[in-house]
């Protein structure tokens, strides 16, 4: 279950989310793979769903009433390896075999690999559908359970995103909330210039979806909003969350190239040395990965 001295305090919070950070440079790194930008970006808004916000057991990852997360931007994966580390479903030495032969963690989500994962995704735009899925079964079973999902801009030119857009409201599925990490990047340039989604908050609300605009490295806007949108009743939510692709590491910061693109070795020892500054002049001790 979440800790309960993390439900209220954003600090702790945003401590994990900070050594998350590192752990997310260190896996891409020695992975030699992987998309540190949208991992990056997107980091915030999964500590405070897994610290704060979902319920849920990492001692028991099939426990039937847990809520749900569904990475759609499946690239981000990293994000939720180190979360889910963190957390206690598996040792957080194995974030070193990212996208090595014979590992659970894979480049792209694959379903209870390790168990707690819950959607094979990355095939961009799916996940969606299939967080709709869940938690229409959730309202037909009482609401027992709430599903979050996380999706990215550029996916967002998918039109399946367009068909779950109508779907959901349809059918009032209300125990789904969907966040948008609106980093404004995607791996072929600017969303702006390859496909724009604007104007993105009223087509969501035009579709009938309960919509919120938040600062997506704001903890205390993250956990306001998701409070926000579990109490909607009758339609589900979509939260427009503002991010910084590359958050946390000056020379990734809103540059595109680092969409897919992993560090050499002597860019990740400077990202983690900012990283680790940066905690160290915010939090002390020696809680530094």
């Amino acid at each position: 279950m979440v800790p309960p001295d993390l439900a209220t305090d954003p600090s702790r919070l945003e401590e994990i989310a900070a050594r998350l950070r590192i752990d997310i440079i260190e896996m891409i790194g020695k992975a030699g793979s992987g998309h540190p930008g949208g991992s990056l970006s997107v980091i915030d808004i999964v500590t405070c769903l897994f610290f704060s916000k979902m319920r849920h057991d990492p001692r028991r990852p099939d426990w039937k009433e847990r809520d749900r997360f569904v990475l759609s931007k499946g690239h981000a994966v990293p994000a939720l390896y180190a979360a889910m580390a963190e957390a206690g479903y598996f040792p957080k030495e194995e974030l070193a075999t990212l996208r090595k032969l014979g590992s659970r963690l894979q480049g792209h989500p694959v379903r209870n690999s390790p168990p707690g994962v819950e959607a094979c995704t990355g095939s961009l735009g799916q996940g969606l559908s299939v967080a709709q899925g869940m938690a229409l079964a959730s309202k037909l079973d009482g609401g027992s359970f709430h599903v979050y999902c996380v999706i990215g801009d550029g996916e967002s030119q998918e039109g399946q995103i367009w068909e779950a857009a109508m779907s959901a409201p349809k059918y009032k599925v209300d125990t789904l909330t969907a966040i948008l990490d609106y980093n404004h990047g995607q791996i072929d340039g600017p969303v702006d210039q390859v496909m724009s989604i604007e104007p993105v908050i009223d087509k969501w609300r035009a579709f009938n979806w309960n919509v919120l605009e938040i600062d997506g490295h704001d903890m205390g806007q993250i956990s306001s909003s998701l409070d926000r949108a579990k109490a909607v009743k009758g339609k589900p939510t979509f939260i427009v969350a503002h991010t910084v692709k590359g958050k946390g590491v000056s020379f990734m910061e809103n540059q595109i190239a680092w969409h897919g693109m992993a560090p050499n070795a002597e860019q990740t020892a400077k990202a983690l040395a900012e990283l680790r500054s940066a905690y160290q002049q915010r939090f002390g001790g020696g809680n530094a990965r």
